[in-house]
């Protein structure tokens, strides 16, 4: 029998799901040191970049008709690849708590029956999401997007529609730096963009729409977090939607929010498992991980999430990067052996960079020069190589 495959629409929907997010608007408050003017071109800036490699990413799994850590292995080996399986596992299970700890964190800032009450709600329902599968979700992941759209409409009506003069910026935040978290929360979805587009009836098209609403509506919840820290002084969510006197509409946002996005990074640590062993159950795996989550949401402060979103670039835009090179121009597959000590080496040496790059202060972050690096070195060795073989 053959797979179901999902259309542009839903795939399109999948990905306005993951960008409606508490962490995005709690991210965009980050912006506010900068002022509205250039706050803005950081956000716009950081999206284009990061959405272009998203949809590079997707492109490759939906052609391949492969998962996105199953992409990884054509450029690192069927043994090579697991490194950034295992890691990719790591990172998912880290937004996995992340995500239902600032949604709990928003929801108790409107009602408040204790952080572990709603992590526990919040939990429940991501593993739901998960047992029901995202090939099944059809008309309610309709409904639920139509509500948070309206919600999103009306949220962002009570920030701006009631501004009023522009506040100045400061200095403590620079347009490079601001640039890389915008940058930053798109390629956090390259290591799963790959297990929706892998089943599009239409991977070129699947693969475009998916970055495209994604980057639109995630500009749009940086947006409304970096307007409420401007004009209300308030980088709470919770109380950024009391002040905004949404009060149970608040709370459908923070709840489905969390949930549509959240239930994206447990579903993915799924697949990605499978690719370590295919004794594995994916589906099992994700609900282990919805657990894990809740647990550490429960136990563990997590804040501040800049550190970990720069780790994130650090270890997925050189590896990107080779990917890039293998698929697009050198058209190299190494999936047919256990490790390509190459593109290993090529990928910490981009790792290396990254990490050097964010001691310089860039006008457009560390990710761009990083991943023109790394692929200008997969093109450079190849042709030394094949010189060395003539």
């Amino acid at each position: 029998m053959s797979e179901k495959r999902t259309s542009v629409f839903e795939n399109g929907l999948i990905w306005f799901g993951a960008a409606v997010s508490i962490a995005e608007i709690l991210t965009g408050t980050y912006f506010a040191p900068l002022g509205f003017a250039k706050g803005l071109a950081a956000i716009l800036t950081g999206h284009v970049i990061g959405c272009l490699l998203l949809f590079l990413a997707g492109y490759i799994g939906g052609k391949a008709r492969k998962s996105a850590m199953e992409t990884v292995k054509m450029s690192f080996g069927h043994t090579g690849g697991l490194l950034f399986c295992l890691l990719n596992v790591l990172q998912l299970v880290g937004w996995t708590g992340i995500m239902i700890y600032d949604g709990a964190l928003a929801a108790a800032g409107i009602f408040d029956p204790g952080n572990w009450v709603w992590c526990v709600f919040i939990g429940a329902l991501i593993v739901l999401w998960i047992l029901v599968g995202v090939r099944d979700l059809g008309k309610l992941n309709t409904l639920v997007m139509a509500v948070l759209f309206v919600a999103t409409l009306v949220l962002s009506f009570l920030i701006f529609g009631s501004a009023g003069t522009l506040p100045a910026g400061d200095d403590s935040l620079s347009f490079g730096a601001a640039v890389e978290l915008s940058v930053a929360m798109p390629l956090s979805w390259l290591p799963l963009i790959s297990d929706y587009t892998r089943t599009a009836e239409k991977p070129g098209k699947a693969s475009a729409v998916s970055a495209a609403v994604y980057g639109v509506v995630s500009c749009w919840m940086y947006l409304i977090g970096m307007g409420a820290a401007l004009f209300t002084g308030e980088s709470d969510v919770g109380q950024i939607m009391s002040k905004a006197g949404l009060g149970v509409a608040g709370l459908v946002i923070v709840v489905l929010s969390t949930v549509t996005t959240t239930f994206l990074d447990a579903y993915s640590a799924g697949v990605s498992t499978e690719s370590l062993s295919p004794k594995i159950k994916g589906k099992w795996m994700a609900v282990a991980a919805a657990v894990l989550g809740t647990v550490g949401a429960i136990v563990f402060p997590m804040d501040n999430i800049t550190d970990f979103l720069y780790l994130i670039g650090s270890v997925f835009a050189p590896m990107i990067g080779v990917q890039i090179a293998d698929f697009y121009i050198l058209h190299r597959d190494r999936d047919d052996r256990a490790v390509d000590v190459r593109g290993l080496v090529l990928w910490a040496i981009g790792f290396a960079a990254y990490r050097g790059l964010m001691l310089v202060d860039l006008p457009l972050g560390s990710t761009i020069p990083d991943i023109v690096l790394t692929v200008a070195l997969c093109v450079v060795v190849d042709k030394l190589t094949q010189k060395t073989k003539v």
